[in-house]
């Protein structure tokens, strides 16, 4: 049994969840495309966001899968996008980055 696999065994027993409601490889994946296209820290709580979706009547996969367009949606919708911020891309400064990782 991998880490992983006793820590859930453990978390669902602790919180009295059935293991076998935990669908691991579809919040793994939620939480590496939420970190790497939105934020880092926005993982964690998107992956809570879910959780609570679940909880409240929501099936899992069509929610993860609506939170993982979103994801591939999230690049045209970020204010804080470099390309977003400049009103004449003639303008752009070409030594800006982008300072999300």
């Amino acid at each position: 049994m991998s880490t992983l696999q006793a820590w859930i065994s453990a978390a669902c027993a602790e919180l009295g969840v059935q293991q076998s409601l935990v669908d691991e490889r579809a919040v793994l994946d939620l939480a590496r495309e939420v970190a790497h296209q939105v934020d880092r820290p926005a993982a964690p709580v998107t992956a809570f966001m879910l959780g609570v979706a679940v909880g409240s009547g929501q099936q899992l996969g069509p929610a993860a899968d609506r939170l993982l367009a979103l994801t591939e949606r999230w690049q045209d919708a970020d204010p804080q996008a470099p390309d977003s911020q400049q009103a004449d891309p003639q303008q752009a400064d070409p030594k800006q980055t982008d300072p999300r990782p």
